[in-house]
């Protein structure tokens, strides 16, 4: 089911994009501002303030964090080897290290572990921490080559990325999940449909771009998109049990279920974070693709070697 619900939506965007495709342009254009300031941060607060953030924050938090730091770094090591350009190391870091932890986790952390606290940290992880980083970084990429050379102006790149819609609406959703209040009902269901829109309308514009490029079309770009698949497919699911039984502690289903997190496909946020700030996606894209694609196998090779 959560594999259905990426596919879907994705399968009606490619076939828009193939019947009309000066109109899907134009749709993919709107969709993507559109989640970035509005659908997104809004779903961004439903999520956490639904969430129990004291709960959740203790040692899956730090692991999730732990286990996205490592992968990006060994995309990071890449990239400067094969002597990528700043911008295609820090999207293509990204791609490696964040999870579709929305769509994927929380049907996987059921049956797995019968808990959604491993997917909840992943999603505190990315939004509290690695979402401001990587837009800030993206942020300062974008100065840089637009010719901002001074110190405030870096500083005030660093605040406008750090203050930005998704981070907003994380900060708005902890604050209700530990005030543990929740606004009138005529105004929290408006905003939690309007948040829900924030996948589907990701997946539509994805739909979009595959449809007007090929994924792996650029061969160019092949290099990062096996070494991203490599980070994200394999390289965080090992990190995960050698961290998570050794030096967390972790063992049966609990150790199963952060295995399986890191194993969690590429989530589009990252193709829409890349575009939204100017970004090269090809290898967000390419590697989103195939992860969703591969994530399944290497989700059941992971129960099957831990014996569950």
């Amino acid at each position: 089911m959560g594999f259905s619900v990426i596919a879907v939506p994705v399968v009606i965007g490619v076939v828009a994009c193939l019947l009309a495709p000066e109109t899907a342009q134009k749709m993919r254009t709107g969709i993507t501002p559109l989640v970035y300031f509005i659908a997104n941060p809004l779903l961004m607060v439903t999520v956490v303030a639904d969430t129990d953030v004291r709960a959740v924050a203790g040692i899956y938090t730090p692991l999730a964090l732990a286990l996205a730091l490592i992968s990006a770094a060994v995309f990071t090591l890449y990239g400067v080897l094969a002597r990528r350009s700043r911008a295609q190391i820090a999207v293509g870091a990204m791609s490696a290290s964040y999870a579709n932890a929305g769509n994927m986790g929380v049907p996987i952390a059921l049956y797995v572990v019968g808990s959604t606290a491993p997917v909840v940290a992943v999603l505190l992880a990315q939004l509290l921490f690695l979402a401001p980083l990587y837009i800030t970084v993206f942020g300062l990429i974008r100065g840089a080559e637009s010719g901002e050379t001074s110190a405030r102006r870096r500083a005030g790149t660093i605040v406008r990325s750090v203050l930005n819609p998704i981070t907003l609406g994380v900060v708005v959703g902890a604050v209700l999940s530990l005030a543990r209040w929740r606004p009138p009902e005529m105004l929290w269901e408006p905003v939690t449909m309007i948040g829900q829109s924030s996948i589907p309308l990701m997946l539509l514009a994805f739909g979009i771009a595959l449809a007007q490029q090929r994924p792996f079309a650029e061969r160019s770009a092949i290099g990062d998109d096996v070494v991203g698949i490599f980070c994200k497919l394999a390289v965080m699911p090992v990190a995960a049990w050698v961290l998570g039984g050794p030096v967390f502690g972790l063992s049966g289903a609990e150790l199963l279920g952060v295995v399986a997190m890191g194993a969690l496909p590429t989530a589009q946020n990252v193709f829409i974070f890349a575009a939204h700030h100017g970004m090269p996606t090809t290898t967000a894209k390419d590697i989103t693709f195939a992860t969703s694609v591969l994530s399944l196998p290497a989700v059941m090779l992971a129960a099957w070697l831990l014996g569950a």
